[in-house]
């Protein structure tokens, strides 16, 4: 694969009905072994309902904002510059915990479910798709989600689902 810099404009952009996403590195890119996107989020906004993946981790590195997780039983929270890790087959959500927009980079392993969120970016997010197709979507992605989770998740961290699109923040980088 050609060097490739990705730039703080660069990217493919999408909403997933809850919070955005800029894919960065495309798994093919990487020879499957990871992707990398970033998920702005608006101010309390849920990412989405209780998941797990039975075929991926996810690392997520807070780049502005507080990212807010449960992860099994556990709550836990970060602020910029700490990464969370999402381990496979264990039910997990996140969020932004904060009163001001956040942003994360997101590094997905092995690679390839970035193509859900560009399907499902690309069918309108969640809030547009009907049952049937998140269904299949999850089914061909190897995902489980629980939507009746999203009601007392919302009540519970004082989310808002859906949330609404941010512009990502352009972060001053110093090049050599």
């Amino acid at each position: 694969m050609p060097v490739k810099v990705v730039g703080p404009g660069d990217g493919k952009l999408g909403f997933l009905g809850t919070i955005g996403v800029r894919f960065m590195i495309w798994g093919v890119e990487a020879g499957g072994q990871f992707s990398l996107i970033e998920h702005p989020m608006s101010p309390h906004a849920l990412g989405a309902p209780l998941h797990r993946h039975s075929r991926e981790d996810e690392y997520s590195y807070v780049l502005r904002g507080r990212l807010g997780a449960l992860l099994g039983d556990d709550v836990v929270y970060a602020q910029p510059g700490d990464l969370v890790f999402k381990p496979r087959n264990q039910w997990h959500t996140f969020w932004n915990a904060g009163d001001e927009p956040a942003s994360i980079l997101e590094i997905i392993s092995p690679a390839g479910f970035e193509k859900f969120f560009e399907e499902l970016s690309d069918l309108g997010g969640v809030t547009k798709v009907t049952p049937s197709q998140l269904g299949d979507l999850c089914s061909r992605y190897a995902l489980e989600m629980k939507p009746e989770s999203v009601p007392e998740l919302v009540q519970r961290f004082d989310l808002r689902f859906p949330g609404e699109p941010v512009k990502l923040a352009a972060t001053s980088v110093s090049r050599a």
